[in-house]
């Protein structure tokens, strides 16, 4: 198995930065007053603009640097490793409550 590639690992790390920053400003500016709301205005265009560039740069950008991402890729591979992680990390918690229960 070849290991991930650098660029693919900082498209993770940056897709995933912007999608937390765009939800916690959706939170922030519904929930809250004043001058909270206006900083969740601001996380929220954050988040936006962080993620709306980076596809940019990797989907349509002729930047060398950028072309060898294949963006839908790395990102449904993250998913799909995330979720295999989380059903296996909640089956074993569903055995472990199992057995401490039984016991």
């Amino acid at each position: 198995m070849e290991w991930m590639n650098w660029m693919d690992f900082l498209t993770i790390v940056v897709f995933v930065f912007a999608i937390v920053m765009f939800v916690a400003g959706l939170f922030t500016a519904y929930f809250g007053s004043g001058k909270s709301r206006k900083v969740g205005v601001g996380l929220l265009a954050i988040g936006l603009g962080i993620g709306l560039i980076w596809a940019w740069l990797v989907g349509f950008s002729d930047v060398s640097l950028f072309s060898d991402v294949v963006a839908w890729d790395v990102v449904m591979s993250a998913i799909f490793h995330i979720v295999a992680a989380l059903i296996g990390a909640l089956v074993a918690v569903g055995i472990f409550l199992v057995a401490v229960m039984k016991s």
